[in-house]
């Protein structure tokens, strides 16, 4: 009672007067699991996503907004407003020991839910939250006043792995026979809205899709919509999509395709090409579903005619996900090999190769800091905060999800908290993106990146990276996004001053070195 006495206090002294400036905005932030950089219609895609390419055309397109690489790292960051090291959780949510890998948001940081409390918001979870899997680091532990998913990692979109929890609010539920994540979390988030505007508070809901994270599941009727689009190969289609996004105007004259990565295999050697088809047909649909559970959600705000007082906001956690081999596994955590792909049964990825072609134009994957890593379409949708003239239009300065937190505190009024209980709370290095959503040009800024020992620096236009064991390239974003010409040897000072301000920062937010050793 009196840390929100404390904050109600701060908060008043920003407060607007008119009953206008009064009514603050409803925010949604809608995350997916695992998409690839190309995979919506208005960023490069054959797949149909009508209901966010609607919100793109009224809205903005960003084309340099960064998250964290992986699941765990971004939610942190994300929900924060902190470097996911700040935050407690600099891997994933086992704890090694050390505050910055502990595994669970710490007490120095503050979510997006407490930080709105002082503002009346109504806030709410829907889907993934894997930033704490015990139930005392559960949403409504962190400031959110209903939850419904899986406190841990997504997995199974037709039924729960062993050791992941289905919760509503406080308490594990039993799974109904007929659950498909997608249309659950969805079911939720409208619920969820709808109880806000009920109860007449500004909402904020953070919807965290699972899809389209393997196994690949969608139900069959969906899946047909999108077969035959990539019998002839991957590289084709991943051409095409370059093509699409050369063509709309997202990247620079002279902005060249990354080759296709050399662990791809040729098409020509594929021995059961249905089967690929079958994978990426089935990827599709399920960004397909999350594309309908957006327009449900769009279409709740219209019925409280609410929509341009909403802003919402849609990006995807990492790029797409290459971690299970060339052409992905076949019944993996307990499905069956010979079930089909997208079936209840059946626990299949679509590996290098597809994760290669949804990435599309850039290098690499989820878990490194490569631009295919850590780049994210965010979609931004505000009538009443984007002017008009600026609708259908790209935003191309720099940001990323630690951004959000100061977005939402801005937005809505309040101060950002210097205390949580007794304890102090961490400076945010984000940013609000307010003056980016009016079109004004932002100051130019220093971000930074480090997962399992993949690393990389951004000041500006210039971009330090490497690999875990690799040596560190130089890349000029303005003229190279894909990573292609490495500069680190012309420009050997502009490497060691990049280097130093990564390792200062290393230090400050309690990076190890990788892999971190369990004390």
């Amino acid at each position: 009672m009196l840390r929100l006495i404390a904050l109600l206090s701060l908060a008043s002294l920003a407060l607007p007067t008119s009953a206008e400036e009064a009514k603050r905005p409803n925010i949604v932030i809608i995350m997916v699991d695992d998409m690839g950089f190309s995979d919506l219609g208005c960023y490069g895609s054959e797949t149909e996503t009508p209901h966010l390419d609607k919100l793109a055309a009224n809205g903005l397109r960003f084309t340099q907004f960064y998250n964290s690489g992986r699941c765990c790292p971004t939610r942190a960051a994300l929900l924060t407003g902190l470097y996911q090291h700040q935050a407690g959780i600099g891997h994933m949510v086992g704890n090694s020991g050390f505050p910055a890998y502990q595994g669970y948001l710490n007490d120095r940081c503050v979510t997006i839910a407490e930080a709105l409390e002082p503002a009346g918001y109504f806030t709410a979870i829907s889907g993934k939250w894997h930033v704490g899997s015990a139930p005392e680091h559960w949403p409504l532990k962190r400031g959110f006043d209903r939850f419904y998913g899986t406190p841990q990692g997504g997995g199974h979109h037709y039924r729960n792995l062993p050791g992941r929890d289905l919760v509503l609010d406080d308490k594990a539920i039993p799974m109904p026979d007929d659950w498909y994540s997608t249309t659950a979390f969805t079911d939720h988030a409208v619920e969820f809205v709808d109880e806000g505007l009920r109860a007449e508070k500004p909402v904020f809901l953070y919807l965290a899709y699972t899809a389209p994270h393997w196994a690949l599941h969608a139900p069959d009727e969906e899946i047909a919509k999108f077969r035959g689009r990539y019998i002839d190969g991957w590289q084709p289609v991943r051409e095409a999509r370059f093509a699409r996004q050369m063509g709309m105007g997202m990247f620079p004259e002279g902005t060249k395709l990354s080759p296709k990565d050399a662990k791809m295999p040729e098409w020509s050697k594929i021995e059961d090409k249905d089967e690929m088809d079958l994978r990426m047909a089935t990827h599709a649909a399920m960004v397909h579903l999350i594309d309908r559970g957006v327009g449900r959600l769009v279409e709740k705000f219209e019925e409280f005619d609410e929509l341009d007082n909403t802003l919402i906001l849609f990006l995807s956690d990492n790029g797409a996900s290459a971690e299970t081999g060339p052409t992905g596994f076949t019944g993996s955590r307990g499905g069956d090999p010979k079930a089909r792909t997208g079936t209840p049964n059946s626990y299949n990825s679509f590996g290098i190769a597809g994760a290669n072609l949804c990435d599309t134009p850039f290098r690499r994957y989820k878990m490194f800091t490569h631009e295919g890593g850590i780049s994210t379409p965010l979609i931004a949708h505000w009538p009443k905060g984007i002017p008009a003239k600026r609708n259908g239009s790209f935003e191309i300065s720099p940001g990323h999800v630690i951004d959000l937190l100061p977005t939402c505190t801005d937005l809505a009024g309040v101060d950002y908290p210097s205390k949580r209980g007794e304890k102090d709370v961490m400076p945010t290095p984000g940013v609000s993106l307010r003056a980016a959503l009016a079109g004004e040009t932002p100051k130019e800024r220093e971000l930074y990146f480090e997962h399992e020992g993949n690393a990389a620096v951004r000041i500006g236009d210039w971009k330090l990276v490497r690999g875990h064991k690799e040596p560190w390239s130089l890349h000029n974003l303005a003229i190279d996004r894909t990573e292609l010409v490495d500069l680190a040897k012309e420009d050997p000072e502009r490497v060691e001053s990049m280097k130093a301000k990564w390792k200062a920062w290393a230090e400050r937010v309690g990076v190890r070195p990788w892999p971190v050793r369990k004390r």
